[in-house]
């Protein structure tokens, strides 16, 4: 898995029109890690017409009909740079070298806008259900991945809700981080 021109290798890219540019000179140098499902804890939804719900929100082509839970958040322009679904398929919305709007209000190390110097990954999912194997192993891989094409984020990877504690919980309880790290150091040991 590479990253070439802020482009992952191994995903589909499906654009979304929720992003815009970093501020001038702004490095990247941090990766959070949330989660989603629409309607919420149900996986793999789609549309009547075949469209997965979490890719129809991330392209503004969601219908606020199709579930009373949409009417909610109706209106809402929201991305991710990278959207990793239960068996692993890994589809991206945003470059990386732009920011996405995945954070919020938010604030990291004392710094506020993530979204100004993150790379925001949703995992499909909730707070509620443990996370399959294989979006760990591919999370692994997008990770050690962003950490070669962008060394700064080597040290800073965190969840939604440690930069955003009173607004956001996920990923959840159940994301397990010291497996995470340990994949993540597996892969690194094999370079």
């Amino acid at each position: 898995m590479t990253i070439d021109n802020g482009y992952l290798s191994a995903a589909t890219w499906l654009c979304s029109p929720n992003y815009n540019e970093r501020p001038a000179g702004m490095s990247i140098d941090t990766i959070v890690i949330h989660n989603i499902s629409l309607p919420p804890n149900e996986f793999g939804a789609c549309s009547v017409d075949g469209r997965h719900y979490v890719k129809a929100l991330f392209t503004n082509q969601l219908d606020w009909q199709a579930h009373p839970y949409f009417q909610t958040i109706q209106g809402a322009e929201v991305s991710a740079h990278l959207f990793i679904e239960r068996d692993g398929t890994i589809t991206q919305f945003v470059n990386f070298n732009a920011r996405a709007w995945h954070a919020g209000k938010s604030s990291y190390l004392g710094r506020p806008v993530c979204n100004d110097y993150s790379i925001g990954i949703e995992l499909e999912g909730s707070d509620f259900v443990p996370f399959t194997s294989a979006q760990y192993a591919v999370l692994a891989q997008v990770i050690v991945a962003i950490y070669y094409a962008y060394p700064k984020t080597r040290r800073h990877l965190t969840g939604h809700s440690d930069i955003a504690p009173h607004r956001k919980t996920d990923p959840g309880d159940y994301f397990e981080w010291a497996r995470l790290r340990a994949d993540i150091a597996g892969i690194v040991a094999c370079f």
